[in-house]
């Protein structure tokens, strides 16, 4: 049975309204840097610029803290605008369309914002993410030529590394990575650089290079929930899930980092493991009920491996693979429709493989499991 969630949305009458606190970590600083700028907004009246920095300012915990709920917050501030907003908020705009998978939208924003500032790089950045998640890696191509003509050395690197890693050079792709982080001193660069690293690293079976990338990743102090929920991976792939529970613990407001948790509770058998999924439970109920669907990667795993729920698992990663073509969107299509029993399923995942010759062993070996199982 599916639970429900009580609570209809509600608008608050006036600006100064609080309706939730966040909790705030030990020393964090952000709660009094947030109110400084809310502030500076209020006292700005109609000027994009304190709006524009504040709303980037809740994307970045977003992304940092993995809580969705500073999205909506960042959303409100840009709807304060109206259109034609200026490129500074329709590039943020664009960042919180893509961060909820309107891929097609926040393309329109990043477009409309480059035709305002030509000069823009973030703007061709995460083009070329959008790009990589859909696999369309010539179009991805195309944004980290736009980041050289602008002259952004590290964030082309950035770019043709992954363009080069996805597309069946993961030993090219690493050299271009590795320069790229050779040139540059900024923590979040770095950070970005060392995680994505340390993916190619286990991709091509080099599991200590990746263990040392994502140790150091982890040593800059920045906080990131993609790195988090990668080195998560690493760490449950090679059976250490006890240090799982060690290095989340905390974490569990982020969905995607509360799924790592629960599966490393139910991997030592832990009567947590309980209290977790049920948390899952609630709170990819909640999504469906507003209609959010961007964790159905993360529901259709934690189906297959949590609930043993196959076909189900195998339902929403299908739907999952028509929005997201990443390595890991492939991987739990193939896993869940093996499980399945239904390996046809995934021939999407297995074009893919064959189209852009990704190298992964993992992959490949599911990829080949499941092709055999279409031929018997």
């Amino acid at each position: 049975m599916v639970p429900t969630v009580n609570g209809a949305p509600r608008k608050p009458l006036d600006d100064t309204e609080v309706l939730e606190r966040l909790p705030s970590r030990a020393g964090d600083a952000s709660s009094r840097e947030l109110a400084a700028m809310r502030a500076a907004m209020t006292s700005a009246a109609g000027n994009p610029a304190p709006a524009a920095e504040l709303a980037q300012r809740y994307f970045d915990l977003a992304m940092a803290r993995g809580d969705p709920r500073y999205v909506g917050y960042a959303e409100a501030v840009v709807a304060r605008f109206p259109d034609p907003l200026p490129a500074s908020l329709r590039l943020i705009r664009g960042l919180l369309r893509q961060y909820r998978h309107d891929f097609e939208g926040a393309l329109g924003d990043f477009a409309a914002a480059l035709a305002q500032d030509p000069g823009l790089a973030a703007a061709h950045a995460w083009r070329g993410a959008i790009y990589l998640v859909q696999a369309d890696y010539p179009a991805a191509q195309g944004e980290c030529d736009a980041l050289r003509r602008l002259g952004r050395s590290t964030l082309v690197g950035a770019c043709l590394g992954l363009v080069q890693a996805y597309g069946g050079q993961l030993e090219t792709g690493n050299r271009t990575l590795q320069q790229a982080l050779a040139n540059t001193t900024d923590p979040g660069s770095r950070l970005w650089l060392l995680t994505r690293l340390g993916e190619v690293a286990a991709w091509r079976g080099q599991a200590e290079q990746a263990e040392r990338h994502y140790r150091e990743a982890l040593a800059t102090g920045v906080e990131d929930g993609y790195l988090l929920a990668a080195w998560g991976d690493f760490l449950l792939d090679s059976g250490r899930p006890a240090e799982v529970l060690k290095q989340l613990a905390g974490w569990e407001a982020s969905d995607s980092l509360l799924l790592r948790l629960a599966e490393a509770e139910a991997a030592l058998k832990l009567p947590g493991a309980a209290r977790l999924a049920k948390m899952l439970d609630d709170r990819f109920a909640a999504a469906r009920q507003r209609g959010d669907t961007t964790h159905r990667a993360e529901e259709a795993r934690y189906q297959l491996r949590l609930r043993g729920d196959a076909w189900y698992a195998l339902r929403l990663a299908a739907e999952n693979y028509k929005v997201q073509r990443e390595p890991r969107d492939a991987r739990i299509l193939l896993e869940a429709a093996i499980a399945a029993g239904d390996p046809a399923a995934a021939q999407a995942a297995r074009d893919w493989l064959g189209k852009s010759g990704f190298e992964d062993a993992r992959l490949r070996r599911l990829g080949q499991e499941s092709a055999l199982a279409v031929r018997r």
